[in-house]
């Protein structure tokens, strides 16, 4: 006499496990943002921060998505960062809120000191280092055109 086994049946060897649960039932690690290699400071939104004080992630990311079409208004040349050139970031930083600097090939300065440098000088926040292409950001002090998330 055979035995056999139905839908219903009680014994323990008959139990399933249940099934996982679809969407977000597992987590992974996040890789790290931020590598020495490339210098780029989307990882550490609190290092660089401006006279209001550090800008969140969700606002550097929306920075350097408002900034991906805009083009150089300034370019630091073989005299490296001169006070010409922080006035003239100073005033376009005013006019624009946002702004692209272009650090030239003969230009002194390092590419990786040279962001900090400039924003500190001119009291920005350094939102993007790409290439030689930086993105500086500072609000402006009575008509805000950009709005950041919080």
């Amino acid at each position: 006499m055979s035995t056999r086994r139905t839908r219903g049946s009680s014994t323990t060897e008959s139990k399933r496990t249940p099934k996982k649960k679809a969407g977000g039932a597992r987590r992974t690690r996040q890789k790290a943002r931020f590598t020495k290699k490339t210098g780029d400071v989307r990882s550490k939104p609190q290092a660089s921060s401006g006279p209001t004080g550090p800008l969140s992630g969700r606002a550097i990311r929306h920075l350097r998505g408002l900034g991906h079409h805009l083009e150089p208004v300034l370019q630091i040349g073989k005299e490296g960062i001169t006070d010409a050139v922080v006035a003239a970031a100073r005033e376009q930083l005013l006019a624009h809120e946002l702004i692209k600097v272009k650090i030239g090939t003969e230009s002194p300065a390092d590419r990786k000191d040279a962001g900090p440098e400039l924003a500190t000088r001119t009291g920005a926040t350094l939102a993007q280092i790409l290439g030689r292409t930086l993105l500086l950001y500072r609000r402006h002090p009575n008509k805000p055109k950009i709005e950041l998330p919080r």
